[in-house]
């Protein structure tokens, strides 16, 4: 939520408690409310020379959506331990602890679900429907909500939200929660502050977002980062931070803004730091473009391994068109990416760091050359072990 639209949200609660109104059963009440306390703040900050609400609509529906809350399953996105909730086409509500998965005893029918997306998405300029059957888009908390709809889902509408959760919004810890021992967080610390660029691998539900967010935590106090995502889930707190969300084609087809055009318009605001959330398509080469002109990065990508990851964006370029060729690409690549950080999620569901590897600048018959910097042994008894030569130094990885 914005700050203006948080200031308004705390006084139209002060004033709903004093008022005694339930926005739940008298919604008319609690909107009358929140429209005029928008206008207030407009009101206040026309005479003190502060900038006005541009949108006064939209923060309506912004804090209308906090007060009201989501149903039967805010107890659910409230729970700190809870990382995930989702609701299959048949209703049932399913959610995950540390990673391991199980069904709830609640069950939602087809209209309360429908109602329940309608409110989650009214503060997001986003739509669902026959013409648009799958929606990405971000809660007023910082979940990230998909949504895909019937006639593509069996049944009824399928729900997911993943949540992204406080105490693990630092790499100190994630190496208490066990994900890394504590010289490889401080090895990634180093990198971050030193400017290096980190490529963050692994499969789906692998961590890969929330360490992406954790290192980027250890250097938004010192650098200027930009992040390009096509749906905001980066939950990233700095004194320099802007941070830009693609938008779906209107019901004319027009209006579309690619993950393409977002970072070549993140170049234009002099970032110390470009992010791009996930690299899965084209955008791979205006990545790849923008590293080697000396601006440090950060991605995530879908991978099964470190080096796997880094063929993936090898590939990826070449969806741009043609005329790119990978001759071109992976000696660039090999020149601008120092770290692969590789998640993986074992069967009982913890999530740790797999490996780290560098290139090391040179290409062998196409393919960059790397090193390994760490790797973790498969937990037996032990949380971590490492193979022989244990952790390479930070400076060995340029």
């Amino acid at each position: 939520m914005s700050h203006p639209s948080a200031l308004v949200a705390d006084r139209v609660r002060s004033r709903l408690r004093a008022e005694g109104i339930d926005p739940s059963i008298d919604p008319e009440a609690a909107w009358r409310i929140t429209h005029a306390e928008v206008r207030r703040h407009d009101d206040l900050a026309l005479a003190r020379g502060e900038a006005l609400i541009d949108d006064e609509a939209a923060c309506v529906r912004e804090v209308m959506a906090s007060l009201s809350g989501f149903g039967a399953l805010q107890p659910l996105l409230d729970d700190p331990e809870i990382e995930e909730i989702w609701l299959n086409g048949s209703g049932h509500v399913h959610i995950a602890r540390e990673g391991e998965a199980e069904r709830t005893g609640l069950r939602l029918d087809d209209v309360a679900v429908r109602d329940l997306v309608e409110r989650m998405l009214q503060s997001t300029g986003r739509r669902v429907d026959i013409s648009q059957p799958f929606v990405d888009a971000s809660l007023p908390d910082g979940s990230r909500l998909h949504v895909a709809i019937a006639d593509v889902v069996r049944g009824s509408w399928a729900v997911n939200i993943r949540k992204f959760l406080p105490k693990y919004r630092s790499l100190d810890a994630l190496a208490a929660q066990g994900m890394m021992p504590t010289d490889v967080a401080e090895l990634l610390t180093t990198a971050m502050n030193d400017g290096r660029s980190v490529i963050v691998s692994g499969a789906t539900h692998a961590g890969k977002t929330t360490m992406l967010g954790a290192m980027l935590a250890s250097c938004a106090g010192t650098q200027r980062i930009v992040t390009v995502e096509e749906t905001f889930e980066l939950a990233v707190e700095g004194p320099d931070l802007v941070s830009l969300q693609g938008r779906q084609a209107s019901l004319e087809g027009t209006g579309e803004i690619t993950l393409r055009r977002l970072v070549k318009e993140a170049l234009r605001m002099r970032p110390d730091r470009l992010v791009v959330g996930e690299v899965r398509d084209a955008e791979a080469l205006d990545l790849v473009l923008a590293l080697n002109t000396g601006v440090p990065g950060a991605c995530t990508v879908h991978a099964n391994s470190a080096t796997e990851a880094i063929e993936k964006l090898t590939i990826l370029p070449l969806l741009a068109g043609r005329n790119i060729d990978r001759a071109f690409i992976a000696p660039a690549l090999a020149a601008s990416i120092d770290l692969v950080v590789h998640c993986v999620r074992d069967r009982a569901g913890r999530r740790h760091v797999q490996e780290i590897i560098a290139p090391t600048g040179d290409i062998d018959e196409g393919k960059v050359r790397t090193r390994s910097v760490y790797r973790a042994r498969t937990r037996q008894s032990d949380d971590f072990g490492r193979e022989r030569g244990g952790l390479r130094p930070i400076e060995a990885a340029s």
